[in-house]
């Protein structure tokens, strides 16, 4: 299934489309932490006011404290903790996080009991209701009964729920980021990788022209001298070959049947230079009525080297090129002998490696490249699966 036919490739689509860098600025950044924490604050005092029955006025400065507690533990942890992780190893980051979560735990309670005692130093306490007199106990605690480690377990489930929320989103929204920016460097990567594979089959194109003429035009030459009534078929296989590979093979894809044709009149061409007791065969296959469209040029290095490097051994010397369609699938195959396995290691011109990344680029996960090397026989199996051209 293609990514863009799918809810989760709509989604990624969204993302990758998304431009943090444009969008998420300093401002736009110090207004989300704002309204985060007004959001949190308005929540809180209300929670304040009908849970716990607290005047306006007291249910201010416990949301005040409570803000602050929570801004300094997220701000402290987020922006001074976790930038430390990148300069670390695997272990040391286990333990500094854990080493963290207890500090930030003891700097919670530290930062409460401070709120709590300047609170009853102004003579600020709670009348009525549930939290009634808990300023003056906070306050009457001292600095080390505040932050035992008995505390901290008393407290950590408080102090876990408290944070939770904020933690959470502010991961969430950095998950988010970073794999927003792994898809932009992904596309950009993907899109000079297709940019460099372009060229090398423009050069590929240019490369064809000069040595393919060469030798066609001197076969030419020779029908014509003849006046062998081939020369007008090679004639006109040529001027096809020749508009195809300048012209209509710029494009992404092309119509298969262009393709096809392509590979017809290149393969005649060929032939044609060699002798008529040569094992030389195409034979294609067609057995689908579908409008499909190829990748221009893919088969192109195999057959240019499979004539080049192939048909060397005078007893036993074969090219048999055989081409399927059925249904969605291109299937393709092609054998050849050849003199020395270490000739085949550059294929047409423009490298092995550099085929295999251009089917990678064009069907990555739509295509089979089979390659078996013997002593005196090379093979190629392709098998791509097509998409129908668009109808309008």
């Amino acid at each position: 299934m293609q990514r863009e036919n799918s809810a989760g490739g709509y989604f990624l689509d969204k993302i990758e489309s998304f431009n943090f860098e444009k969008i998420y600025t300093k401002r736009i950044q110090l207004l989300l932490h704002f309204f985060m924490w007004f959001f949190f604050g308005s929540l809180l005092m209300l929670a304040y006011k009908f849970s716990y029955q607290l005047t306006f006025f007291e249910g201010l400065v416990m949301t005040i404290r409570m803000t602050v507690v929570n801004m300094s533990i997220f701000y402290f942890f987020f922006y001074v903790v976790v930038p430390s992780f990148k300069y670390l190893n695997r272990i040391k980051s286990i333990l500094l996080l854990l080493l963290s979560i207890i500090f930030c735990g003891i700097l919670w309670l530290l930062i409460t009991y401070l709120f709590s005692v300047s609170y009853h130093y102004f003579g600020i306490e709670i009348s009525a209701g549930e939290l009634k007199g808990a300023i003056g106990m906070s306050a009457a605690q001292t600095l080390l009964e505040a932050i035992s480690p008995l505390r901290l377990m008393s407290q950590a489930i408080i102090i876990f729920s408290n944070l939770a929320p904020f933690f959470f989103f502010k991961i969430l929204f950095e998950i988010f980021r970073v794999y927003n920016k792994v898809l932009t460097i992904q596309k950009q990567k993907a899109t000079l990788e297709i940019e460099k594979i372009n060229i090398e089959k423009d050069f590929l194109k240019a490369q064809l022209n000069p040595h393919f003429l060469f030798n066609t035009l001197n076969n030419l030459y020779g029908l014509v001298l003849k006046k062998d009534d081939y020369a007008q078929e090679v004639i006109l296989n040529l001027s096809e070959i020749m508009s195809y590979t300048l012209y209509e093979s710029n494009a992404v894809t092309v119509p298969l049947e262009k393709e096809l044709e392509f590979i017809q009149n290149y393969f005649q061409l060929e032939k044609m230079r060699h002798a008529t007791n040569k094992n030389i065969s195409f034979k294609l296959i067609n057995h689908t009525s579908k409008k499909l469209t190829i990748a221009p040029l893919l088969t192109f290095t195999f057959i240019e080297n499979a004539f080049k490097y192939g048909l060397k051994n005078n007893d036993n010397s074969f090219l048999n090129m055989i081409i399927t369609i059925e249904d969605n699938q291109f299937k393709f195959i092609l054998l050849n002998d050849v003199e020395k396995k270490s000739q085949i290691n550059n294929l047409g011109g423009i490298g092995l490696d550099n085929v295999k990344k251009r089917l990678l680029l064009l069907y990555p996960s739509n295509h089979e490249l089979f390659i078996k090397e013997e002593e005196k026989k090379f093979e190629v199996d392709l098998v791509l699966n097509l998409q129908e051209e668009w109808k309008k």
